[in-house]
């Protein structure tokens, strides 16, 4: 198994300056009327982010409903504008065309954008680091396959579903959602200098419990019968990437994307190769197609939250998480 990279801890740079904003006059910054910094995220893992960073201090707000899909959020003119009203802006770029646009438009005064840290990879990298062996046993058994060329081209289009060639999906790798804590923390130190340092110390709390979290995974998912994992769309390539893990999506990167016959005929081959006993539905996606296909292929269903979106306000991300763990390992085999 590949050896995990080192915990994305916050620089001693960045420590250091935040601790001096804190000691700068209150007036290098601005907080809401309500004596708490107002804070506007994109979507639940970045609302979780800031809500773990910032505290009592903060009041979040999400751009995305709790239950409601992120890919094609919608924004009302209300919230366009409160892009600009807020204190702090946290997104993703590249993810909801919406938010895109709406912070294009209005401009907020702080932003922090995760793309900016969260090392986004490509659905080709993605397959060329989990999928290698898969392809090429693919590429000899379909070269002469009438379908072939239809399901790549289709394929290529779902990849390039609204975020271009980047998987957005960053947050299901747990070290790579704590890289985005640096960076809320020296925003809000920008905002509120008075508590800079109680940003800084909660940052580096989050980044610890997800490091505790990224542990729990490598140990949980170290020894199972089986590697592969077949979901519904393609959320879970970082998730993949960082444990070892091969994802078969039955949808690409685009949760509404209907897939081919020939992409099913597909997964049902790789069901059977690899000893596949269940197909991972979705919280947010419809699972009629992936219960038929488990159905047919005579094997079982369960449930991994891609948790783009809050739907238990008793479950945060780090409890879904380890649902997620156990939901694999008992799928997998794992000892």
């Amino acid at each position: 198994m590949p050896s995990r990279r080192p915990a994305r801890l916050l620089p001693a740079t960045v420590i250091g300056g935040l601790l001096l904003t804190g000691c700068a006059a209150a007036d290098a910054g601005t907080t809401s009327s309500g004596g708490t910094v107002d804070v506007l995220a994109s979507f639940y893992p970045l609302q979780y982010v800031a809500e773990q960073v910032g505290g009592d201090l903060v009041t979040v707000s999400s751009l995305t409903p709790p239950g409601a899909e992120p890919h094609d959020v919608e924004l009302s003119p209300r919230q366009v504008r409160g892009v600009s009203d807020t204190d702090l802006v946290v997104y993703l770029s590249g993810f909801q065309n919406a938010v895109d646009e709406a912070v294009d438009a209005r401009r907020p005064d702080h932003l922090v954008d995760a793309a900016d840290v969260a090392d986004l990879l490509g659905g080709e990298e993605h397959a060329q680091d989990e999928h290698a062996a898969e392809d090429e046993h693919a590429a000899e058994d379909h070269a002469e396959d009438e379908h072939a060329d239809e399901h790549a081209d289709e394929h290529s289009a779902d990849d390039g579903h609204d975020h271009g060639d980047l998987d957005p999906h960053f947050w299901l790798d747990p070290e790579r959602l704590a890289s985005v804590a640096g960076p809320v923390a020296e925003a809000l130190a920008e905002i509120d200098p008075d508590n800079a340092s109680t940003y800084t110390a909660a940052a580096e709390r989050l980044v610890a419990d997800l490091t505790d979290l990224d542990a729990a995974f490598t140990e949980g998912l170290a020894s199972c019968e089986r590697r592969v994992i077949v979901t519904s769309h393609e959320a879970f390539g970082y998730l993949g990437l960082a444990y070892d893990l091969e994802q078969v999506g039955i949808s690409g990167l685009d949760p509404e994307a209907e897939p081919s016959p020939a992409r099913l005929r597909d997964i049902g081959d790789v069901v059977r190769a690899e000893g596949v006993t269940t197909i991972y539905t979705e919280t947010l996606v419809n699972p009629k197609v992936a219960e038929t296909l488990a159905a047919d292929l005579g094997v079982g269903t369960a449930v991994l939250d891609p948790i783009e979106s809050q739907t238990d306000d008793s479950a945060d991300y780090a409890a879904v998480m380890e649902q997620n763990l156990a939901a694999l390992q008992e799928g997998l085999g794992c000892a």
